[in-house]
């Protein structure tokens, strides 16, 4: 299928069984017989196995509580989120029209539950390894330093450090909506760059809102600068 070719470009591997991938890009608000839930629930483990792996062989050194912390900065919605960011996983997915309209596209627990199935299904037809590599491949290019250090830094505070020191200017950030009752606000975040949109991004406050939208800026700003 045609429409799958553009992804599976990105991933690194082509797909024997078709009906994987759109299972695995299917949101239940699409209303078939299928959604993506089980295959998220298996990515979720198998990407938790990967992770815990990897690190555990780049830091032969590090003691099991900074290997969970650094581990926890990875495997989490944000994480998985921007590694969907990264493939364009929103342009992909099957959702209903209201999730659509709710802008459904751009949702961080969705991009990331996708994701996750995403890696469900390889795993199920490439097994452990094909998932490996796949998920660390995307791993390091979205993290382009991986340590305690860097990870456990706020996300604002280290997109201000790489756009002074790679562009001299610092980001903006500017409140697009906000939605939902006053005891449950949903607020949407875009972060700018010389008045240019880089990402943007939701949460159930201001600080997360802005939290997650510099996360997807600095993968985006990483990406392009090792291109």
């Amino acid at each position: 299928m045609d429409e799958y070719f553009e992804l599976e470009s990105k991933l690194g591997y082509s797909f024997k069984n078709k009906q994987l991938i759109i299972e695995a890009l299917t949101h239940k608000s699409f209303k078939k017989p299928y959604n993506n839930e089980r295959l998220e629930f298996l990515g979720d483990a198998v990407l938790d196995l990967i992770v815990g792996e990897y690190l555990y062989k780049k830091f032969p050194t590090s003691d099991e509580g900074t290997l969970s912390k650094i581990r926890a900065s990875l495997v989490n919605e944000n994480g998985f989120a921007l590694l969907a960011t990264e493939l364009n996983l929103g342009k992909y997915i099957y959702i209903s029209l209201a999730e659509e309209n709710n802008e459904g596209r751009t949702k961080l627990s969705l991009l990331s539950n996708a994701f996750e199935a995403v890696i469900g299904s390889i795993y199920l037809e490439a097994g452990l390894d094909g998932a490996k590599s796949i998920a660390i491949a995307m791993l390091e290019k979205c993290y382009p330093i991986i340590d305690l250090q860097t990870l456990s830094k706020d996300y604002k505070t280290a997109l201000q450090e790489f756009t002074q020191a790679k562009y001299g200017v610092t980001p903006a950030y500017e409140m697009i909506g906000a939605t939902g009752p006053d005891h449950k606000k949903e607020f949407e975040i875009e972060v700018l760059l010389d008045g240019k949109n880089l990402a943007s991004a939701s949460g159930k406050s201001k600080k997360e809102a802005q939290q997650k939208a510099a996360q997807i800026a600095l993968g985006i700003l990483s990406d392009e600068d090792i291109k």
